[in-house]
């Protein structure tokens, strides 16, 4: 047989020989060094045998998927140490994710201290340097082995497997789990490994199945890449908004309250406030929307019309009982069959389309208690919601024009580089779930991908995430921990005018269905804060800071001096405050550059009497004395063009102050 390699060369063999004899015949160096194999571009284990002419690729870690194979190695290992330290607890999946791996087991919430002991056991079990041996078992026994060992979750996962599905195993010294592979030749080839954390999972994910523990870890080639990852986690978890944004008090939750529903405290909400204003003031000065207010709930009458009831009433709050309430409300999980109202309020020509209608919505959507996280997921929220109603041959320009707010917006919040672009389409094996008919949906699918495509933008394609009645254009964008969310979206729907009866009337007098774009221009309010604390660490452009200004008066004596410059930036629209605290100059710099606070001015004598400030920055450090005016006129047009300075302050200045 022939076994062509990577670099094109060839070698012959006259027997089948499993991958790893073939990277010892290549070198030792490889076959020491190998993860895994690649024959005819499928992943496959170092023991597969190849008996016929194929392409054939060695993977080592600096391949994503021999990295792969290495931390999925780990996972068993971990699973091992689990089962040794932790002798009742139950297995369920280890599989290796993009940033390491993760196990789940039956077992109570495991604390730090637990993962330590794990980690030293882990570390004896890969000093053992056990070989990974893989076996196959048919059906029955394959049970009955997982049954003898008490491991229901793995009977579980063998019984729904297909029948002719090969059921293998991998025995390591004696610990024996459930696994399709590939794996590492030894447990010695873990090099550097650590546990993260535990959190509490579901399993199959599913809120209704068992609570287990997963536990998450990571594993590469060298300690120095281990510890540059671990240094990358400390700076997430600075960055990350649930923690960062209590600290600041931008916002907190409260048990009592319940789960998903943040408070947004002040500062938050003068941050979310400047957000607001400037989209509406933007959609409807300089995009021609109409603003409208519509309730926060509505009669079951209303989400049977749009179809919400039928494809939508689990993601619902429901007030009342269909059985025994003669009217039964739920709170609005979206605005659009209330402004479709607002249209039907008069007859509308074909001369008055488009119609931009905008509303800042406040919405309620009953999400998993295993979604919730922070801001990003929560069960009542506001949002930057818009429909338009249009004639189709105005689909094109309507379209774009949403994307170009769109991407104006993120831009203008310095986020557009953090995005991706999804059109997200519908899933034909579950016809039940959408509106209208195979052709429906690829006319608009056809739209929306060519808007895309005319834009230049790069784009994935999703199946099964459209809404039910039309496709979207999802912005995505990932939060500090890789997990993806949506965070603007544009909808193209054709169909729902029906069911509301929609309609304006044309040149020839007829009555014509019109088109609906839903979309957002800046998305979820609460979702977009935590984004920006995350991009930004806490230190936002000044126009959104909730604090744009802190006067430092140097003694007691200059706090008139300082109260007549708080006077006057605020009558120009700065948000300032002046610390007058008794304390030494130097803590209270120190203080405000904690806080993040864009600019310090200080005052003392030499100021008060020119009529000056000293002017320091989160920008650049010391930028010295500026007469009053010239600094108000320079943070004013710094705050109006929404200007995003970058720090420039040298780190050895960081220091001093």
């Amino acid at each position: 047989m022939k076994v062509t390699l990577k670099d094109g060369s060839v070698k012959e063999y006259g027997e089948a020989k499993s991958v790893y004899e073939i990277a010892q015949d290549i070198s030792e160096g490889l076959a020491r060094a190998a993860c895994a194999g690649e024959v005819d571009g499928k992943v496959v284990d170092l023991r597969t045998v190849i008996d016929s002419d194929c392409q054939l690729s060695i993977l080592t870690v600096t391949d994503e998927q021999g990295l792969s194979t290495l931390r999925h190695t780990t996972s068993h290992v971990l699973a091992e140490a689990v089962k040794r330290v932790f002798p009742d607890a139950k297995l369920a999946i280890g599989p290796s994710i993009a940033e390491g791996f993760y196990y789940d087991f039956e077992h109570e919430p495991f604390s730090r201290e637990d993962l330590d002991k794990l980690e030293a056991e882990m570390k004896k079990i890969i000093k053992e340097g056990h070989k990974l041996e893989r076996f196959t078992l048919g059906r029955e026994e394959a049970i009955k082995l997982m049954q003898e060992r008490n491991e229901p979750y793995k009977v579980e996962l063998i019984q729904d497997l297909p029948e002719d599905a090969e059921i293998s195993f991998y025995d390591q010294g004696g610990f024996v789990d459930l696994c399709a592979g590939p794996h590492l030749m030894s447990t010695k080839g873990i090099k550097a490994f650590k546990l993260i954390s535990s959190s509490m999972a579901y399993w199959r994910g599913d809120s209704n199945k068992a609570q287990l523990q997963r536990i998450y870890g990571t594993a590469f080639n060298k300690k120095e890449e281990l510890n540059a990852y671990l240094e990358h986690l400390e700076d997430i978890k600075k960055r990350d908004h649930n923690k960062l944004g209590r600290e600041m008090e931008l916002f907190t939750t409260v048990d009592v309250i319940g789960q998903g529903l943040p408070l947004i405290l002040p500062k938050g909400t003068k941050m979310i406030m400047k957000l607001q204003r400037w989209i509406e003031d933007l959609e409807d000065k300089e995009w021609g929307y109409v603003r409208t207010k519509t309730p926060f709930m509505a009669k079951s009458d209303l989400y049977k019309i749009s179809g919400h009831w039928d494809h939508y009433k689990d993601g619902m709050f429901v007030l009342g009982d269909e059985e025994a309430d003669k009217e039964v409300f739920a709170l609005r999980p979206m605005t659009c069959p209330f402004q479709y109202y607002c249209y039907k309020n008069t007859q509308h020509s074909y001369r008055e389309l488009p119609i931009r209608y905008g509303e800042t919505s406040t919405l309620f959507r009953n999400e998993d208690s295993g979604e919730m996280h922070g801001l990003t997921r929560v069960r009542q929220f506001t949002i930057s919601e818009g429909h338009l109603v249009i004639r189709p041959d105005q689909a094109e320009e309507e379209l774009k024009s949403c994307l170009n707010l769109a991407n104006y917006v993120l831009r203008t919040l310095g986020l557009q580089e953090d995005v991706t672009y999804r059109l997200s389409k519908w899933d034909p094996n579950n016809r039940e779930k959408y509106l209208g008919d195979e052709a429906y949906w690829e006319k608009t699918q056809d739209a929306l991908r060519q808007i895309l495509k005319e834009d230049g933008l790069p784009f994935t394609e999703a199946d099964g995430e459209a809404a039910f009645y039309g496709p979207k254009i999802d912005i995505q964008a990932k939060n500090v921990y890789g997990k993806e969310d949506t965070m603007i979206t544009i909808q193209l729907d054709c169909a729902i005018a029906e069911n509301f009866d929609m309609y304006y009337i044309d040149q020839n007098g007829d009555k014509i269905r019109p088109y609906i774009i839903h979309r957002t221009s800046l998305g979820c309010y609460e979702r977009t804060l935590a984004w920006l604390i995350e991009k930004y660490a806490g230190k936002f452009p000044t126009w959104l800071c909730p604090e744009q200004v802190r006067i430092l008066p140097i003694s007691e004596k200059y706090m008139d001096y300082a109260q007549k410059v708080r006077e006057e930036l605020a009558a120009n629209g700065v948000d300032v405050t002046v610390d007058n605290r008794s304390e030494k100059i130097g803590y209270k710099i120190r203080e405000a550059r904690l806080d993040k606070i864009p600019y310090m001015l200080v005052v003392g004598q030499k100021e008060a009497e020119e009529g000056v400030v000293s002017v320091r920055s989160r920008f650049a450090g010391d930028e010295g004395s500026k007469p009053l005016n010239q600094f108000i006129d320079d943070i004013c047009r710094e705050i109006r063009t929404k200007e995003i300075r970058r720090e420039e302050i040298a780190e050895e200045e960081k220091a001093k102050s």
